[in-house]
């Protein structure tokens, strides 16, 4: 399966990147191993492997395997609030980072 120039173009450009030369041939050839990959994944026949509908084993339990949950309040954000230079409660704005 090979990924074309354009292919990584249109990705770099939906992740904001600008990227060199050197980089987008690197990134399509790791991306192509990756791709290459699956498709071996997709070969395997999983026919006669059960779906996962839990984590555990049939042998384990959820009281001996995992701890118990808790609600721990969490009362900061005034905190965080006073330090900001724009506050607007429950929020603060920051300077626009992504230009398009």
């Amino acid at each position: 399966m090979k990924i074309s120039r354009e292919d990584v173009l249109r990705v770099a450009d939906l992740a904001y990147l600008d990227l060199g030369e050197a980089e987008l041939e690197t990134y399509r050839a790791q991306i192509d191993e990756i791709l290459e990959y699956i498709g071996k994944l997709n070969e395997l026949d999983t026919s006669k492997v059960e779906p996962m509908a839990q984590v555990l084993a049939d042998d384990q339990t959820a009281d001996a395997t995992l701890r118990e949950d808790l609600v721990v309040p969490c009362a900061v954000a005034d905190d965080v609030l006073a330090q900001a230079p724009d506050p607007e409660p429950p929020y603060f704005r920051v300077p626009k980072v992504i230009e398009r």
